[in-house]
C-alpha cells in the first residue's frame, strides 16, 4: 500500500510537470515549436528572446505555478494518507492496512512534498508528452522551493536576481541559485535544530537537476561564449 501512495506522489507531479507551457504557447501562436528557435530551450528566457515579454511572462508564471502544484500535490496526498489510512483492527473509519504498512506510510508522509517537488521538476525537464525534451527547470524549481519553504525560496530568489542583474547572465544566476539553495536550507535546518539527512538528499537532488541541465551553459561561461541577457548574439544560451 505504501508503494501505491509513493507512486502517486511521484507520477502525478511528473505528469503535471510534463505540461510545457513554452511549447504549447509557441505552437499555438506561430505553429512553431520553441525548441526549434533561439537557444532551443523550452523555457521562459528563450520565449523572451523569441516571442517577447508578454508570452515570456505567461510562460514564467505557468512554470512557477507548476512547481507550486507539484509540492501541493505531495502535501495533499500525505494529508489523505494521514487522514484516511488506518491500522487494521483500530476500529476507525478509513482504508485499513496492516500494522507494518501503516508504520511505513506514516514514516514517509513528511517527504511526499519533496517527492512532489523533485518529480514536477523532472517532468518539466524531461516531459513525457514532448519526447522527453523540455526546459531547464529554473522557474519550476523556484515555484517548488517557494512552496516548500517561502523564506528559503525568497532568499535564493533575491541572490539569483542580484547575480543576474550584475552579470546579465541568466544561466549564472540560475546555477548559483542551486548552490545557494542547499547552503541556505541546510543552514536553516541546523539553526532550527531540524536537520534531516533525507531533506538534504532532496535538496541535493533538486539542485543537481538544475545544475546538470545547465552543463552546456557552464562550459560557455568558462570559455566566455555565453550570451548575456538582452544580447543579440546568436549563441545558444539559456
Amino acid at each position: 500500500m505504501n508503494i501505491i501512495f509513493l507512486a502517486a506522489a511521484c507520477l502525478i507531479p511528473y505528469l503535471t510537470g510534463s505540461i510545457n507551457f513554452s511549447i504549447l504557447i509557441s505552437k499555438g501562436v506561430s505553429g512553431e515549436d520553441i525548441r526549434n528557435s533561439g537557444s532551443g530551450n523550452a523555457g521562459a528566457t528563450n520565449m523572451l528572446r523569441t516571442y517577447g515579454k508578454g508570452l515570456a511572462v505567461i510562460t514564467l508564471l505557468g512554470d512557477i505555478l507548476k512547481g507550486v502544484a507539484g509540492v501541493l500535490i505531495g502535501i495533499f496526498l500525505s494529508y489523505m494518507a494521514e487522514k484516511y489510512v488506518i491500522p487494521a483492527g483500530s476500529g476507525g473509519v478509513g482504508l485499513s492496512v496492516s500494522e507494518s504498512s501503516y508504520a511505513s506510510i506514516r514514516t514517509a508522509l513528511p517527504y511526499y512534498k519533496f517527492l512532489g517537488a523533485f518529480f514536477v521538476i523532472l517532468g518539466h525537464n524531461f516531459p513525457v508528452y514532448f519526447r522527453f525534451k523540455g526546459g531547464k527547470g529554473v522557474a519550476t524549481s523556484l515555484g517548488a522551493v517557494l512552496t516548500l519553504n517561502w523564506q528559503v525560496g525568497l532568499i535564493v530568489l533575491v541572490f539569483a536576481l542580484i547575480i543576474m542583474a550584475v552579470t546579465r547572465y541568466v544561466s549564472l544566476g540560475s546555477v548559483m541559485s542551486a548552490v545557494i539553495y542547499i547552503a541556505v536550507d541546510v543552514s536553516q535546518m541546523i539553526f532550527t535544530g531540524s536537520f534531516s539527512i533525507v531533506q538534504l538528499i532532496f535538496d541535493i537532488a533538486i539542485s543537481g537537476l538544475l545544475i546538470l541541465r545547465h552543463h552546456a551553459n557552464i562550459k560557455r561561461l568558462l570559455n566566455g561564449s555565453e550570451s548575456k541577457l538582452g544580447s543579440k548574439t546568436k549563441g545558444r544560451s539559456e
